[in-house]
């Protein structure tokens, strides 16, 4: 039973190395080992902080962009908007500028149908006034072929100045 009772000897070297152990690690090793601790946890705190800081850097990026967004979508709707007014003022200006343009258009072709009809009536004028003339030359000669005819025509037309006078 040797080996599970052990000898005070033992015991008592084995209890000064542990308790020169215990302070050569508290007084080396324990102020590191707790300093990288300490480091390693004020480390952790930074990037949670970091973490935190650049969580609401993000949001505070992603609210401005949802906003830019946003005025984006006012500016292309005001835009088009714009566009729709512009197209039917066009519209509108091209109809009345057709509709001017029509008018003196019509108002050309009646003057100019005004002007073909007058001459055209004073063609018909000339032509029935020749073509009287012509008819009543020819009468003329059939009733002033005799002499007698002829003085009785000029007595009557001197009767009828006579008679105006």
């Amino acid at each position: 039973m040797e080996l599970f009772t052990p000898e005070i000897g033992l015991v008592f070297w084995m209890f000064v190395v542990v308790v020169l152990l215990c302070i050569l690690l508290g007084k080396f090793a324990w102020p590191m080992i707790i300093k990288s601790m300490t480091e390693r946890a004020d480390l952790i705190d930074k990037g949670v902080i970091y973490a935190q800081e650049a969580k609401k850097n993000l949001d505070n990026a992603k609210a401005e962009a949802d906003k830019f967004i946003i005025d984006a979508q006012k500016q292309q709707t005001e835009m088009l908007r714009e566009a729709a007014r512009l197209k039917s003022q066009l519209i509108d200006e091209a109809k009345a500028a057709a509709a001017v343009e029509a008018q003196k258009v019509m108002d050309a072709a009646k003057l100019a149908i005004e002007q073909e009809r007058k001459e055209a009536e004073l063609q018909f004028r000339d032509e029935v006034s020749k073509f009287a003339i012509e008819i009543a030359e020819k009468l003329l000669r059939q009733q002033m072929a005799d002499k007698d005819a002829q003085s009785k025509l000029v007595d009557k037309l001197l009767s009828e100045i006579e008679s105006k006078n």
